[in-house]
């Protein structure tokens, strides 16, 4: 999954394929709490085990997901080194919007 790590001027960066999905991160100050505030990114279902097991293979803190109502997807959420939020969605809108119709 990491394609590279370097210093570049005076940050550290390191770029990832994300299942084709280029994400690049530079290192600065990092945020003073995690929060749930975050930037998600879809997946295929089949793709959760795998996705889950690359993230912690980079040693990145894994978030335990919400409580999900079945028709939803599944998510993985994660912080990177400087406490930033990300989530892998298996899910699309269209599911999610589905499946909150039928709770009316």
């Amino acid at each position: 999954m990491t394609v590279a790590t370097k210093r570049f001027l005076s940050r550290k960066s390191s770029f990832f394929d994300i299942g084709g999905v280029w994400v690049a991160i530079m290192e600065g100050e990092a945020l003073p709490d995690q929060t749930y505030n975050h930037v998600a990114f879809k997946m295929s279902p089949g793709e959760y085990e795998d996705r889950l097991q690359r993230i912690r293979a980079l040693g990145l803190k894994v978030r335990e997901g919400r409580s999900r109502v079945e028709g939803e997807g599944h998510s993985i959420y994660f912080y990177d080194y400087d406490n930033h939020m990300f989530e892998l969605h298996s899910g699309t809108l269209e599911e999610r919007l589905r499946r909150y119709d039928q709770e009316k």
